[in-house]
C-alpha cells in the first residue's frame, strides 16, 4: 500500500522524524517547570512570580515565560522587581533564544553561566547592579543579535571579543563605570545598527577610524566617554547614519565637510568640546531636524545653507565666537521652534520673519551685537515661551505680539535701548513668571494689575514714572521687585506691604514721598530692602525688627527723623546703611562695632555710648541733684590720686633697694689674696671707674687699676644674676684657688679674687700692649728650649715623633723647673697630653683612664695601646701635696745611701 502511494509513505516519514525531534531535542516538560520553581525559590519568592505554581497549567502559560514546541525559549522577566544573582542551573535552559531580566534588582558579577546559551540571540541584563568586567568569551553567542547591558556598574575594558559577534546588530554599554579602553574591533561589527557608549568613564581615547566601516550603522551614541582628537574626516562615508552625538567631550579640530553631506543625518549633537574653525558651509542634509553645536571655538558665519533645513526644529549654536549677521532664510525655516543664538558676536538685524511661518517656542540671541527692532512675528504661532535677547543693541518698541501672548514664560531684554510703553496685554500674560527689563528707556505707568504668574519683575534704569499702585491679588506671588532709578511719585502703597513670598524690594532713587508703612509684619521673606535717595520722612518704624530674614537695609538719603529704634539691634544685617538723615539719638547698642561704623554718617544728632569712627559719644545728664554728683566726683578723684601716690612710694623703694644693691660699700666685699700683694682692697675699689675701663663683654667689665701708684692690675669684674648661694661661691672659691696655683708663661698670674652678692672681682697682672693671641703666636722669646718648639702649635707632633724614636722630650721641659725628682713625672704628664691630642680618635684615652693614670693607677707604656697591668703597678703621675712629693724624694734618696 505504502509503496503504490509513494506520497503517503512521504508524509508517514515525515511524521515519525518529527515525532522523534519532538522527543530528541525539548527538554521534558517537568525538567523545565522543576527549573522555574527552582529559580523562584532561588528569588525569595517574588511577588511578580505568585502564578509560578506547579498546580497551574502548563509552565508554558505563566507569566514571562514563551516557548515553541512545547520547550521553552523566551524568558521574558523584565520589571519583575527580582533579587538575587542568576543562578548557574539556569543553564539547564538549553533552548533559550531570549533572555530579558532588565529593570531588576540583580546583583554580582557578569553571569558567564549565559555563555552557555548557544542559541541566544537577545541578551538584555540592563538597569540591574552588575558589577566587575565583562568576561572573555561572549563571543561564543554567537548568534546574538541584540545586546543590552546599559546602567549596571560595569568596570574595565570592553572586551575586544565583542567584535566578533557576527549578528550584532544593537549594542547598548552606555551608562556604566568602564574605566579603561574600548576596542577598534567594534568597527568590524557589519551589520551593527546602533551602538551606544555613552557616559563611561574610558582612558582618554580617539574615535576610532574603524568605526567609520560601520555602514549600517543609525544611531552613533557616545557623549562624555572621554573622546579626544579630531573627528575622522571619514565620518562622512557613514551613510546610514542619522543619529550622531559626540557631545561633552574633549574633541579638537574643525568640522569634517563630509558631515553635513550625510543625507540621512536628522540629529547632530557636538555641544560642549574644544572644536574650532569655520561651520562648513555646504549642507546637504537636508532631513536634519536638530543641529547643536553649541559651547565649542567656532568662528566665522553661520551657513546661509541652513536656511534650505526646512525639517529643522533646532538651531543652537550658543557660547562660540560666531560673527556677521544671521541669514535671513533662517527666520522662514517652517519647523523651527528653538533658535538659540546667544553669546557670540552676531551684528546686524535678527531676521524680521522669525516665527511667522513656524510656531516658535525659545528665542535666546543674548548677549551678541545685534541691532534692530524685536521680530514683529515672534509670537504669531501662539507658542512662544520666552524671549533672551538682553545686552544687545536692540532698539524700538515692543512688538505687538507679545501682547497677547500667554504662552510666555519669561521675557529678558535687558540692557538695550527699547521705548516707548510696555504693551498692556504682556504685562497681565497668562503665564508670564519673570518680566526683565532693566536699562532701556520704557516710559509710562505701572499698571494696577499684572500676571498672577509673576514673581520676578525688573524694571530698573527707565522712565517709568507715577505712583506705585496695587490692586487686587495679582501682584500676590510677586518675590523680587526691582524698580530702582525711574521717575515714581507718591508713597509707598499699604498693598505693597501686604506681599507675603516678597524676598527683594529695590525703589531707590526715585521720588518718593511720605512715611514707611509701619504695617509690614507680611514681609516675613525680606531679605534685602533698599529705599535709599528718596524723600521718605517721619521716623523708622519699629516694625522692621519683626523681619526675621532681612539682611540688607538702605533707608539712606531720605528725611527720616527721631530716634532709631532700640529693637532694630535685633536685626543682624550684612548691610546696613542710615546715613544721610535726620536722626537723632543714641544707636542701638549692637551697632556699636566697627562692621557698622559707616552705616550712619551724615546725621549730626546720631551719637553711641563709646567712641566709634564718625561717630561722636553720647554725653547725658542726669535729672538728679548735683548734690550728689559733686561728693561722688570727688570720691572718685582722691581714690584716683591716692592709688597714684602708693604707686610712686613703691617705686621709689624699689628703686633704692637695687641702688643699694648695686652699691656696696667696700667693707661688703669677701677679698682673698692668693700672692703678698703691695695694694690694699681700696686700692682695687676705687679704681673701678668708667675712665679706667679698657674693656667689657657680656658677663663683665675689665679696668685697668694703678694699684699703689707704680705698680697696675687688670681687674676683671663679673656681674651675678641674683646674690650667690654660699655652696656655690665655695666653688668658685675653690676653682679660683686652684687657678692660682698654676705658673705658666702663656698664662697671666692670678694675684687675688673679690666677692659681693652682686658681682665677682678677678685681680691680674697687668700685661701692657700685648694679648694672648700676640703672645702665642706673634711674640719670640729667647729660651733654652730646643729650635724644634719654638712654634707651640706643633709640640705635639714633635714630641709623638721624638717618643716613636725613642729620643727624650727634656727638650720640650722648663730648664727652671727641670729637677731630677720631677723630670719622670713631668715627662709621663707630657706623653700623657700627647696621648689626649692623638689624631686618631680611637687612640685617645677615656676620661676615666686619664684620671687613673694621674693618680697611678695605670700608666701608657706604649702610644696607642692601653696597659692591663695591676691597678697599683706604677707611681702617680701627681702627687696630692708638696709634703708628698718632698717625703718621696728623702725616702728615694734614704734607699740610695
Amino acid at each position: 500500500m505504502l509503496k503504490k502511494n509513494p506520497i503517503m509513505f512521504s508524509l508517514h516519514f515525515l511524521a515519525l522524524f518529527l515525532l522523534f525531534l519532538d522527543h530528541a531535542n525539548p527538554q521534558p516538560h517537568d525538567q523545565e517547570q522543576a527549573i522555574l520553581l527552582r529559580l523562584k525559590q532561588h528569588w525569595q519568592n517574588p511577588s511578580s512570580l505568585d502564578r509560578w505554581t506547579p498546580s497551574s497549567s502548563s509552565h508554558c502559560t505563566w507569566p514571562g515565560v514563551a516557548c515553541t514546541n512545547n520547550s521553552i525559549t523566551q524568558l521574558l522577566l523584565d520589571n519583575k522587581n527580582i533579587p538575587g544573582t542568576i543562578p548557574p542551573f539556569i543553564s539547564d535552559l538549553k533552548n533559550l533564544e531570549v533572555l530579558n531580566f532588565s529593570n531588576n534588582s540583580i546583583i554580582g558579577k557578569f553571569p558567564e553561566v549565559v555563555y552557555n546559551f548557544s542559541k541566544l540571540e537577545i541578551l538584555d541584563l540592563s538597569q540591574n547592579y552588575f558589577v566587575g568586567t565583562i568576561p572573555d568569551g561572549i563571543d561564543s553567542l554567537s548568534r546574538l543579535s541584540y545586546l543590552n547591558l546599559c546602567a549596571n556598574n560595569f568596570t574595565g575594558n570592553i572586551p575586544a571579543a565583542i567584535g566578533r559577534i557576527p549578528e550584532l546588530r544593537t549594542l547598548y554599554l552606555h551608562n556604566n563605570l568602564f574605566n579603561g579602553t574600548f576596542p577598534a574591533e567594534i568597527g568590524k561589527l557589519s551589520k551593527l545598527e546602533e551602538l551606544y557608549m555613552a557616559h563611561n568613564g574610558f582612558l582618554p581615547s580617539k574615535l576610532p577610524s574603524s568605526f567609520t566601516q560601520l555602514k549600517k550603522l543609525r544611531v552613533l551614541w557616545m557623549s562624555e566617554a572621554n573622546l579626544i582628537g579630531e573627528i575622522p574626516q571619514m565620518i562622512g562615508e557613514m551613510v546610514a547614519l542619522e543619529h550622531l552625538d559626540l557631545s561633552m567631550n574633549e574633541l579638537t579640530g574643525s568640522i569634517p565637510n563630509g558631515l553635513f553631506m550625510l543625507k540621512n543625518l536628522k540629529v547632530l549633537f557636538l555641544y560642549k568640546n574644544l572644536l574650532s574653525g569655520q561651520i562648513p558651509q555646504v549642507v546637504e542634509a537636508l532631513n536634519s531636524i536638530v543641529i547643536d553645536l553649541s559651547q565649542n571655538n567656532l568662528t566665522g558665519t553661520i551657513p546661509v545653507d541652513f536656511g534650505k533645513l526646512d525639517k529643522l526644529s533646532g538651531l543652537s549654536l550658543f557660547l562660540n565666537q560666531l560673527s556677521g549677521k544671521i541669514p535671513e532664510s533662517i527666520g522662514r525655516l517652517p519647523a523651527l521652534k528653538e533658535f538659540r543664538l546667544f553669546s557670540n558676536n552676531l551684528s546686524g538685524p535678527i531676521p524680521p520673519d522669525l516665527g511667522r511661518y513656524s510656531s516658535l517656542e525659545g528665542f535666546q540671541v543674548a548677549s551678541n551685537r545685534l541691532t534692530g527692532n524685536l521680530p514683529e512675528y515672534l509670537c504669531h504661532g501662539g507658542s512662544l515661551t520666552g524671549v533672551v535677547a538682553f545686552d544687545n543693541k536692540l532698539g524700538g518698541e515692543l512688538p505687538k505680539s507679545l501682547e497677547n501672548c500667554n504662552s510666555l514664560l519669561t521675557v529678558r531684554i535687558s540692557n538695550n535701548a527699547f521705548f516707548g510703553n510696555i504693551p498692556v496685554g504682556l504685562w497681565t500674560a497668562l503665564n508670564l513668571q519673570q518680566l526683565m527689563i532693566s536699562d532701556n528707556l520704557f516710559t509710562g505707568e505701572l499698571p494696577n494689575e499684572v500676571s498672577t504668574s509673576l514673581s520676578l519683575l525688573e524694571i530698573s534704569n527707565n522712565k517709568f514714572s507715577g505712583s506705585i499702585s496695587i490692586e487686587g491679588n495679582s501682584w500676590r506671588n510677586l518675590v523680587v521687585f526691582k524698580a530702582s532709578n525711574n521717575q515714581f511719585t507718591g508713597t509707598i502703597p499699604l498693598e505693597l506691604t501686604a506681599l507675603p513670598n516678597l524676598t527683594v524690594l529695590l525703589l531707590d532713587k526715585n521720588q518718593l514721598t511720605g512715611a514707611l508703612p509701619s504695617d509690614i509684619i507680611s514681609w516675613k521673606s525680606l531679605t534685602t530692602l533698599n529705599l535709599s535717595q528718596n524723600q521718605l520722612s517721619g521716623q523708622i518704624p519699629e516694625e522692621i525688627a519683626t523681619l526675621p530674614h532681612l539682611l540688607e537695609l538702605d533707608l539712606s538719603e531720605n528725611q527720616f527723623s527721631g530716634q532709631i529704634p532700640p529693637q532694630l539691634g535685633l536685626l543682624r544685617p550684612t548691610y546696613l546703611n542710615l546715613s544721610s538723615n535726620h536722626l537723632v539719638g543714641k544707636i542701638p547698642a549692637e551697632y556699636e562695632n566697627a562692621a557698622y561704623s559707616s552705616s550712619f554718617l551724615n546725621n549730626p544728632g546720631i551719637c553711641a555710648s563709646r567712641p566709634l569712627q564718625y561717630l561722636k559719644v553720647c554725653f547725658s545728664r542726669p535729672q538728679k541733684s548735683s548734690k550728689t554728683s559733686i561728693p561722688l566726683l570727688a570720691l572718685i578723684l582722691s581714690a584716683l590720686i591716692t592709688a597714684f601716690l602708693l604707686a610712686l612710694l613703691f617705686a621709689f623703694i624699689i628703686i633704692r633697694v637695687h641702688w643699694k644693691r648695686n652699691h656696696r660699700s667696700d667693707s661688703e666685699w669677701k677679698f682673698i689674696n692668693f700672692h703678698r700683694l703691695n695694694f690694699t682692697e681700696s686700692n682695687i675699689l676705687s679704681g673701678l671707674t668708667e675712665s679706667n675701663l679698657i674693656g667689657s663683654g657680656g658677663s663683665g667689665k675689665v679696668y685697668r687699676v694703678a694699684a699703689n701708684g707704680s705698680s697696675v692690675v687688670a681687674v676683671k669684674r663679673i656681674w651675678n644674676n641674683r646674690p650667690l648661694e654660699k655652696k656655690l661661691e665655695k666653688e668658685f672659691l675653690a676653682e679660683v684657688e686652684i687657678l692660682s696655683t698654676i705658673r705658666h708663661l702663656n698664662i697671666v698670674k692670678l694675684l687675688c679674687c673679690a666677692v659681693s652678692d652682686n658681682s665677682k672681682l678677678l685681680v691680674y697682672e697687668y700685661l701692657m700692649n700685648h694679648s694672648l693671641d700676640q703672645w702665642l703666636h706673634t711674640a719670640r722669646r729667647s729660651n733654652s728650649a730646643s729650635a724644634s718648639v719654638n712654634h707651640h702649635t706643633g709640640l705635639a707632633k714633635w714630641a709623638l715623633r721624638h717618643m716613636q724614636e725613642g729620643k727624650t722630650i727634656v727638650d720640650a721641659l722648663d730648664e727652671e723647673i727641670t729637677e731630677p725628682c720631677y723630670v719622670d713625672e713631668m715627662s709621663n704628664v707630657f706623653l700623657l697630653g700627647v696621648f689626649c691630642t692623638s689624631e686618631v680618635p680611637s687612640a685617645r684615652p677615656h676620661m676615666k683612664e686619664v684620671l687613673q693614670i694621674l693618680h697611678g693607677r695605670n700608666h701608657p707604656l706604649v702610644y696607642g695601646a692601653k696597659n692591663n697591668g695591676s691597678e697599683y703597678d706604677s707611681t702617680p703621675l701627681l702627687k696630692n701635696s708638696k709634703r708628698e712629693r718632698q717625703s718621696e724624694s728623702d725616702s728615694t734618696l734614704a734607699s740610695d745611701n
